[in-house]
């Protein structure tokens, strides 16, 4: 979701408060819990609460063409986003690309203070799309980071979005695309290969 239909939460946190190394994602640490205790240390350090983080996020939107993007893709396919993201974070975005399914994360909570975080399971998003799998979906998948290569691996067919050059070097075997036009008429042309 983040990087590929909206911008990355923590890099306008960052910019918000001030604090660079909130400006850390999956791309550049690619170990999630090691980005994200480091992300709490840094919010108790500075006294940043939840309600200052759902601040941010509510004066965030999609990325330009994101929602056209989404409810043309949603007229022909249906659509899942598997997100790192957290259901405290998600809500005010997903009101605004008209409530797409999202399975993501919690984050634990005391007093307004984040203090942990509870993943739904481990590649969550690798094991979400073999699961789609077993149920004979055909699953195509985009992704922008290191998180999401597990999961546009285990797809049938998987593509890069909006990923930095780096990404793109490593994991070569994925298409790597920027505008929300192409991606679109690749999805279209694989669902299309995939139908008998």
């Amino acid at each position: 979701m983040e990087g590929v239909l909206v911008p990355e939460i923590w890099i306008e946190v960052a910019e918000a408060t001030k604090i660079p190394e909130l400006r850390l994602t999956t791309r550049d640490i690619p170990d999630y819990d090691v980005l994200m205790k480091g992300r709490i240390r840094i919010l108790e350090q500075h006294g940043i609460t939840l309600s200052d983080i759902q601040r941010v996020i509510g004066q965030m939107g999609p990325i330009p063409g994101a929602k056209a993007f989404l409810d043309e893709l949603r007229s022909f396919t249906q659509v899942i986003i598997l997100s790192d993201t957290f259901e405290q974070f998600a809500k005010p975005l997903m009101k605004q690309l008209d409530w797409p399914t999202l399975f993501c994360h919690t984050l634990e909570v005391v007093n307004d203070r984040v203090i942990g975080y509870k993943l739904r399971q481990a590649n969550q998003k690798q094991k979400a799309v073999a699961a789609l799998k077993t149920l004979n979906y055909h699953v195509i998948a985009a992704g922008d980071s290191f998180n999401d290569t597990t999961m546009l691996g285990e797809a049938h067919l998987g593509f890069l979005f909006k990923s930095p050059e780096s990404i793109q070097k490593q994991f070569p075997q994925f298409a790597a695309l920027e505008e929300y036009d192409d991606l679109l008429e690749r999805i279209r042309q694989a669902i299309q290969a995939s139908r008998p």
